[in-house]
């Protein structure tokens, strides 16, 4: 067994949640000093809870001029709205006035009234995002309309910060930013040199895993209704979204993990296929390449892909 040398690890509080980073590198002091520099960079760039976001410039223009944005908000936003524009995709970018409107997971949160839920459908539409590849900018057509990135955004920034890892020849090292986990090279501690990483059973307590995934250089990503809720007199809302209805999707899926090279594909995925029923879903994740997952029902039923690597 490899001996763990010149480890080092960070957690930070940050983007409203805990980032946890660890490099195995001769340097990896300085390399998560650039990390962290990198998250802060992100946060300012994707956050929809501070106005002085490049996000929340977007925003605060909608239905009054284009904004002209970092190449990769651009990025991001264009790979968003592509799959919100997909068939049967739960995914939907533009979202955010919907979010905002129900607010779970807030203080606030509360059940808005049906014409508040009938008014914002009107305007969360990925199609009134207009991009403009040439000049790099961003354009809500209507007013009101705002983006929310916090779908995929976790998995990008997760991403960038692996590129930059991979780039300083970092030999072993991981991310988990929030629950998005992307591991860098062999897990040292291991005679396989797989890492394993728990499916959370989302009938118990945070840590206790319904099934165990072995993985090598890839991301999990998991997405469930069990992580914020709001119960009003005996009944309970989840925070994942029918853009059709506007009320909280109701399916027999408690929660989706993906598995793939890059961590925002598994978030696309897991929020894309939510809508659907269990099995459909499975089946559509074994027609798609480099990608694998799992998925728990409510009544606590785990269904898993062709190829997943169980331990």
């Amino acid at each position: 067994m490899v001996v763990n040398i010149n480890k080092e690890t960070r957690q930070i509080k940050l983007m409203g949640t805990n980032i946890d980073l660890m490099v195995v590198h001769p340097e990896g002091v300085k390399i998560l000093d650039h990390l962290e520099d990198l998250l802060h960079i992100y946060n300012l760039r994707f956050s929809a809870n501070r106005d002085d976001s490049e996000l929340m410039q977007i925003n605060q223009a909608a239905g009054r001029h284009p904004i002209k944005v970092h190449p990769e908000m651009y990025e991001l936003i264009a790979l968003g709205k592509e799959h919100s524009l997909a068939k049967e995709s739960l995914l939907n970018i533009a979202i955010g006035p919907l979010i905002k409107l129900w607010n779970i997971g807030f203080d606030d949160a509360r059940v808005p009234s049906q014409a508040e839920i009938d008014e914002v459908l009107k305007i969360i539409d990925p199609n009134l995002i207009e991009l403009d590849e040439e000049n790099q900018t961003i354009y809500l057509a209507k007013a009101g309309m705002e983006i929310d990135v916090g779908a995929i955004a976790k998995g990008y920034i997760a991403d960038r910060l692996v590129d930059y890892m991979k780039e300083q020849g970092v030999a072993s090292g991981l991310v988990n930013l929030g629950g998005n986990l992307v591991t860098v090279g062999p897990a040292l501690n291991r005679p396989d040199y797989y890492w394993r990483i728990g499916v959370q059973n989302p009938e118990e307590i945070r840590g206790q895993s319904s099934v165990t995934l072995k993985i090598y250089n890839q991301s999990v990503v998991t997405s469930g209704i069990y992580e914020r809720k709001l119960t009003i007199d005996g009944q309970t809302y989840h925070h994942i979204f029918d853009q059709k209805t506007g009320y909280p999707v109701n399916s027999d899926t408690a929660s989706i993990t993906i598995i793939a090279d890059q961590s925002v594909d598994c978030e696309i995925w897991t929020t894309r296929l939510f809508g659907q029923e269990p099995h459909h879903i499975i089946n559509e994740i074994n027609q798609l390449p480099g990608i694998e997952g799992v998925v728990i029902t409510r009544d606590g039923e785990y269904l898993l892909s062709n190829e997943v690597n169980k331990a």
